[in-house]
């Protein structure tokens, strides 16, 4: 219904409003339900997720190589047929994402063949970019999945640092990861793909052996650096509309030294929303990761995650109760007002926008 300014439809206009916004307030767990992204160990998901999905309490699921057969298209079919009978189904479908990078980060049989590195050192980078993104999205369709958590935007300070190591990033310069990474993007979402670029501000910088997945990661450069430098990339993505980003679980002093990137209302919301003026959705790393140890168990990482503006809870850890966990703490936290309703809802609003754009 759209309000006018005529007084006759002032007060059925104000209602309508006040309605909505109390049927919305009142079932909370319709709204987490967008929220948390479960996953599962080994080829087989158990008959409790499905439960989960059609009671709306599954917002995506996450695939990792352990997950994958010759029959995992017909799985994934089944989750969304499962789907379909929730009470948060709204016509789109449910997000279903990998890490399908290139080089040896591909939990899918197929492309990309070439890493980012590869691709970064090819004749012609941009073409190369443009066209493992087209690889990686028809990959990513033939198995009916929707959503891809790539690419690595991380500029790599030195040689088999970090990145570079596994060949995650597109180079050593600005420039040539600017020229990289928004052509993967596009190439993807050009085929309705959701693209994620990660891990916000940058991974560049992590030694070779500084893995957020297994311990706290402290990435001390300046501000002016990580602007001038690991954001300059994202500067570039987020103008040419990248659907999703995903912050890093590294810890950058320079403009909040308590919270990791990922928990961090400085870096998600005034430097990432604010100053780069990203507004589509936030979706964190594994909330599992070792680099969290010092920030309670996992529901209570989600709720802090939340609360510093991550739109969209990852429970990687191959275990179908952490999402229940997690789903149950935000269902909490928005209760006893720890959690914002107003903040939450508006990023309920931008996933719903965001399964809009899927056609697989």
């Amino acid at each position: 219904m759209r309000c006018t300014t005529a007084s006759k439809f002032l007060t059925l206009c104000l209602a309508f409003g006040a309605s909505a916004r109390a049927k919305r307030s009142d079932d909370l767990s319709v709204q987490v339900g967008h929220h948390v992204v479960f996953s599962y160990p080994g080829l087989n998901p158990p008959t409790h997720l499905f439960d989960l999905i059609k009671k709306g309490k599954v917002g995506g699921i996450i695939l990792f190589g352990e997950n994958v057969a010759d029959n995992i298209s017909t799985i994934i079919s089944d989750f969304q047929d499962a789907y379909k009978q929730s009470n948060v189904y709204s016509g789109s479908p449910l997000l279903i994402m990998t890490d399908q990078e290139g080089g040896i980060v591909r939990r899918l049989p197929g492309g990309p063949v070439q890493s980012a590195k590869q691709i970064g050192q090819s004749a012609d980078p941009g073409m190369a970019a443009t066209q493992s993104g087209k690889y990686a999205a028809s990959t990513l369709r033939g198995y009916q999945v929707n959503t891809n958590l790539a690419p690595v935007l991380g500029v790599y300070r030195e040689a088999g640092d970090f990145l570079d190591n596994y060949g995650r990033s597109y180079g050593n310069t600005s420039a040539l990861v600017t020229t990289c990474g928004p052509a993967f993007i596009g190439a993807q979402q050009a085929a309705g793909i959701i693209a994620t670029a990660k891990h916000f501000p940058g991974l560049g910088a992590a030694g070779k052996t500084e893995n957020t997945d297994e311990g706290p990661v402290t990435i001390n450069l300046t501000l002016d650096e990580i602007r001038m430098v690991d954001e300059i990339p994202y500067t570039k993505a987020i103008p040419t509309g990248v659907d999703m980003v995903m912050n890093s679980w590294a810890l950058y002093p320079a403009l909040d030294a308590k919270y990791p990137s990922g928990l961090s209302k400085a870096w998600i919301q005034d430097e990432l929303r604010g100053r780069l003026g990203f507004e589509g959705v936030t979706i964190t790393d594994a909330i599992e990761a070792g680099a969290l140890q010092a920030f309670g168990d996992d529901a209570a990482r989600g709720v802090l995650a939340s609360q510093a503006g991550m739109d969209i809870i990852l429970a990687s850890a191959r275990n179908v109760t952490q999402g229940e966990a997690v789903f149950d703490a935000l269902v909490s936290a928005l209760q006893d007002g720890s959690l914002s309703k107003d903040s939450f809802s508006e990023a309920t609003d931008r996933i719903l926008a965001l399964r809009q754009k899927i056609s697989v």
